[in-house]
């Protein structure tokens, strides 16, 4: 008897290592902290995931950097090094201009003009990521975009020679027409580069000088909606294709989900964030006219420089979008 409780036993065992070692893991690359909106949203898609399937399918998030610097995210999306990740899509305009479409100033500087735009240019960049051996799952934007300095800025003038934290094209091009100097710097070096001084300036939302604290580099936040970048979620469509109907439904059913709750996070967090900023000593508030008015100067440079760039494709997106 007590033979064949041990033998029961170790069955048991056997079956439950074998479902283990059948379970399917998932590591997850991402380039923000833990507690930013876009990351907490992707481990609530990552939980969905992993209870939807059953734990067959284990989605596991790795914010900060920790895995892949943010630069190198895409790339190990679509070499297969690991299947799942968030980045920037503007970051990669070089790659192809119309990942850019979200980063052209002044064309959509609302989240409602935003989601009109991503209605047209979104089915073309999930083609394009397509093509790179990439399956876009979901995406979600970031709250309108900001000027943050260490000093009072009333005209373009004076941000001459300010060392300026680009991230993408369209970031380094801004720097070059306002005079400042671009150095390219990730998110989750960010801090890092503020306090030794390697960047004085950056363009982005509330919530990266929140989650950063950069109040405690910096002094000034400009409030422009210059554009929303968008972040989004890609799996490597080698691993998209090993998965069976049911792992693929549960994930793109959680991805839906992920979609809807990561917009209303990123309206949410926009004006909680500003607070964050005020409370932290930093002012706060509109560009002046003047200042708003120059940039918009720049921005219309960028936008022809743009258009250059992505040819008819491009232009045919930018058209349908002003069509609505």
């Amino acid at each position: 008897m007590k033979t064949l409780t041990g033998l029961m036993a170790a069955t048991a065992l056997t079956a439950v290592s074998a479902t283990a070692a059948m379970a399917d893991k998932w590591d997850m690359p991402l380039a923000y902290s833990a507690t930013n909106f876009h990351s907490e949203n992707a481990a609530e898609f990552a939980t969905c995931v992993t209870e939807a399937t059953g734990g067959s399918t284990e989605i596991v998030t790795h914010p900060s950097g920790s895995l892949f610097a943010g630069n190198d995210i895409k790339r190990a999306i679509q070499t297969g090094q690991a299947p799942i990740g968030e980045r920037l899509i503007s970051a990669h305009q070089n790659e192809n201009p119309l990942f850019g479409i979200d980063s052209i100033p002044f064309l959509a500087s609302s989240f409602d003009a935003h989601e009109k735009l991503w209605e047209v240019a979104g089915p073309k960049i999930a083609e394009v990521l397509a093509e790179q051996n990439l399956v876009y799952l979901y995406s979600v934007p970031w709250p309108p975009q900001g000027l943050y300095f260490k000093k009072p800025v009333e005209s373009v003038a004076d941000m001459e020679g300010i060392k300026f934290r680009s991230y993408s094209t369209a970031t380094a091009r801004m720097a070059e027409l306002t005079g400042m100097l671009p150095v390219q710097v990730e998110a989750a070096e960010l801090s890092q580069a503020l306090a030794t001084g390697v960047a004085e300036s950056f363009i982005s939302s509330g919530a990266t000088g929140y989650d950063r604290k950069v109040w405690e580099h910096l002094t000034h936040f400009y409030e422009v909606d210059a554009w929303l970048p968008r972040n989004i979620i890609f799996a490597n469509k080698d691993a998209w294709d090993g998965l069976d109907d049911a792992t693929r439904t549960a994930m793109t059913d959680c991805a839906a989900e992920a979609k809807t709750r990561g917009l209303q996070a990123s309206k949410d967090y926009t004006q909680f964030t500003l607070d964050g900023l005020k409370a932290g000593g930093m002012e706060v508030g509109r560009a002046g006219d003047s200042l708003v008015g120059e940039l918009m100067v720049i921005g219309d440079t960028m936008t022809k420089e743009w258009l250059d760039s992505a040819g008819d494709e491009g232009a045919a997106i930018v058209d349908a979008y002003k069509m609505q």
